[in-house]
């Protein structure tokens, strides 16, 4: 990838394991992306400045890596990230101790998020298969993509199934990453697995514990 010289170390080598060129960009995003995740279970209005710079550093990673399709779903993390942000200080006012309320989903707010999923799937797997320099392996990336976007939504509206759609997204996007060259993302979904674990735990015994039914603020 070409761009501003002081900006080209990103995509330069940090270092190699197993036969694995992790690039500096990959590693720092991750990291980043795993703090935002971690400030995500604390219930941190932080988490979406995090995945703001998360997605701008992972750019340059999937561009390196030629995967245009991964360059439009962290664009659109970006976009998703400005806007749970705006939904987490619009909903600050009805958290019981300063941070988010969380609850569990209706049944009609889940059929649309798996409904919504499930069209923007094939939309874009679609899209993909149609254009192949998006992505060289379109279906496993579409799920990835819309099932990122699937679980930022949810957690902006502080929905506890935000963990569970982030559970299914890691199970396809551990081995995409590794298979793409991607090794640290790979390491970084392992350590998601963990991490969802605990967050899905925290946010379950929390909504069942929660004065308010409903996140007032996420409800535009």
């Amino acid at each position: 990838m070409t761009g501003p010289t002081g900006l080209a170390w990103l995509n330069g080598e940090a270092f190699t394991a197993f036969g694995q060129h992790v690039i500096w960009s990959d590693m720092i995003g991750n990291t980043v992306g795993l703090i935002a995740l971690a400030l995500g279970w604390r219930r941190s209005i932080w988490t979406w400045p995090a995945q703001f710079l998360s997605g701008v550093i992972l750019v340059a990673a999937y561009a390196s890596a030629q995967l245009a399709g991964g360059v439009g779903k962290q664009l659109l993390v970006i976009g998703v990230a400005l806007w749970g942000w705006r939904q987490w200080q619009r909903g600050r006012q009805q958290a019981q101790d300063g941070t988010i309320a969380v609850r569990f989903a209706s049944w009609r707010e889940r059929g649309a998020l798996l409904a919504g999923t499930a069209a923007g799937t094939l939309a874009v797997g679609f899209l993909f298969s149609q254009i192949p320099q998006l992505s060289w392996n379109p279906w496993p990336d579409a799920y990835i993509f819309v099932g990122t976007l699937a679980a930022m939504v949810a957690q902006a509206r502080g929905l506890v199934e935000f963990w569970f759609a982030w559970l299914l997204v890691d199970v396809v996007g551990v081995p995409l990453a590794f298979s793409s060259g991607l090794a640290f993302s790979g390491l970084v979904y392992v350590v998601y697995f963990g991490l969802v674990l605990w967050g899905l735990r925290d946010w379950w015994l929390r909504s069942r514990t929660s004065t308010q039914p409903v996140l007032e603020g996420a409800a535009a």
